[in-house]
């Protein structure tokens, strides 16, 4: 089998490198397991390129230091939190980036984070029996909190480091899937992938207040609380802990044929979709799209955890689910009045949640590839972006009926393509991994 890499210097080094770490045997693999194989002799280069990055990073760090302006009271107030927790939970080296100034939050922000922090600590016996920290009022803006409040939580929060200080240096094991997290969240912040560090802060302060018996369920705990607030940019990056444990419920999601808009193109697979060209002669079933050009899954889903993936195009398409009630005929907006829970994109930049009234999503969220989580006992819908790992929308509401999984478009050249998640692979990197 004849491998082409390429001319020039990157075709020359793979040529060579192929050469050093392949035998006459080797030559015979697949494309694939050559690139695995490959993949191994770089690793040599992982830790260098690592420790450059680092000391990059570093020297930015120290030249930000000495332009820095000095913190205003609430920031130095988070600095002063992030020193408390640190110093008694293990495995939470991450916090001595705040500590140390490199990563300094904005005054608007640490206000909000205060404020959070304090309600929770004010309902930890609420969060030892349900699935996260209280909701911040929706109205309140973090540049218009009450001074007031703004008291009132820093003494609450001051009152429970009192009994914090009294534990001994690094006496709190957060238990292994938060030190993960913890760790994911240091490297993909070094890496420029997570703005700042507030989601560790937020984990650790979390794992020490509520100290429950099961630390194992802590990261679930946490998603289902970040993803019930839902405000647009409530989270952004999740660790890949969590987006394994979110893929370990992928299942196998193939389009139903009697439910497919008759100017649908469906691939003999049933996974793939696009708009034709002319109308197709099928019977008009009442469960058919007739209107918008949609199709939903095979198999509705009344129970369980349930996760899947989809390629999408560059100008329009909606994803998401139907309840088994919803209507299919016409040109009825299809939103959460209707009995659909789903995210569209119009004319390649138009992309919204379909609440009622709609809720615009800021078109750097835009993904190409959207990873669909159903959590039906607890009442959410999530939507992610697959290559970047972000987290884009959620949908809270308590599911009384089978929902089908829902699949739109009106491209005639690209397929919206239904993907199987990609299996875990087990990198040799001790964190993050550099080729993600």
């Amino acid at each position: 089998m004849r491998l082409d890499y390429g001319s020039g210097n990157d075709g020359f080094l793979m040529r060579n490198l192929t050469g050093l770490c392949c035998s006459a045997d080797c030559r015979r693999m697949t494309r694939a397991q050559t690139a695995a194989k490959m993949m191994q002799c770089f690793h040599f280069m992982v830790e260098p390129a690592k420790n450059l990055t680092a000391k990059i990073k570093e020297s930015n760090k120290r030249a930000k230091r000495e332009k820095k302006e000095p913190l205003d009271e609430d920031q130095l107030f988070v600095v002063e939190l992030a020193k408390d927790l640190s110093r008694v939970c293990q495995r939470s080296e991450v916090l001595e980036h705040i500590c140390n100034q490199d990563d300094t939050w904005s005054s608007s922000l640490c206000r909000l984070f205060v404020l959070q922090s304090a309600s929770m600590l004010e309902n930890k016996k609420t969060l030892m029996q349900t699935d996260g920290w209280p909701e911040m009022d929706e109205g309140k803006q973090p540049d218009l909190i009450n001074g007031q409040d703004l008291e009132r939580a820093k003494a609450v929060i001051l009152n429970w480091i009192k009994d914090l200080r009294a534990q001994p240096e690094q006496s709190v094991w957060p238990g292994e899937p938060v030190a993960k997290i913890l760790e994911d969240l240091q490297s993909a912040w070094r890496w420029g992938r997570a703005p700042n560090l507030l989601t560790a802060m937020e984990l650790v302060l979390w794992t020490l207040a509520s100290q429950r018996p099961d630390k194992n369920t802590i990261p679930q705990q946490w998603l289902l609380w970040k993803q019930r607030t839902h405000k647009i940019g409530a989270i952004s990056y999740i660790p890949q802990p969590v987006w394994d444990w979110i893929g370990d419920a992928a299942v196998e999601v193939t389009l139903d044929l009697d439910t497919a808009n008759p100017d649908l193109l469906i691939s003999a697979d049933e996974k793939r979709m696009r708009c034709g060209f002319e109308r197709k002669d099928v019977p008009n079933y009442h469960q058919r799209f007739d209107g918008w050009w949609c199709a939903v899954g095979l198999h509705g889903l009344g129970s369980g955890r349930h996760y899947w993936e989809a390629e999408v195009g560059e100008c329009d398409w909606r994803l998401g689910v139907a309840k088994e009630s919803a209507l299919r005929k016409g040109f009825k907006s299809l939103n959460t009045n209707t009995g659909y829970m789903t995210l569209r994109l119009e004319r390649g930049t138009e992309f919204k949640a379909l609440t009622v009234p709609f809720t615009a999503l800021p078109p750097g969220l835009i993904p190409r590839k959207v990873g669909v989580y159903l959590d039906y006992d607890n009442g959410q819908l999530s939507f992610y972006d697959v290559d970047k790992h972000l987290h884009i929308y959620t949908y809270n509401e308590t599911f009384t009926e089978r929902l089908f999984p829902l699949f739109g478009t009106v491209e005639i050249v690209r397929d919206l393509v239904i993907r199987s998640p990609a299996p875990k692979t087990h990198c040799l990197c001790p964190t993050s991994c550099l080729w993600a």
